[in-house]
């Protein structure tokens, strides 16, 4: 799977049922392994929880990624 698949999905809370964002961007750490997600917020959760307007999902969050949506475990 390419990162440009990854970017046409939408993420979604599993906790909530509510959709993060979308990704544009990959975290990758000095020795090639992808760490997490980047993940541009919606306006909903830009307006209500933070005036960040990006959040790093940990590949350990990732419970599922479908032909849709990449569903996540998180708390925020």
């Amino acid at each position: 799977m390419r990162l440009s698949d990854l970017q046409n999905k939408d993420v979604i809370n599993m906790n909530d049922g509510k959709k993060i964002g979308n990704i544009i961007d990959v975290n990758i750490d000095m020795s090639g392994k992808m760490n997490g997600l980047i993940v541009e917020k919606t306006k909903f959760f830009i307006s209500m929880f933070t005036s960040k307007d990006e959040v790093e999902i940990k590949w350990d969050q990732i419970e599922k990624i479908g032909e849709d949506v990449i569903l996540v475990k998180t708390s925020f």
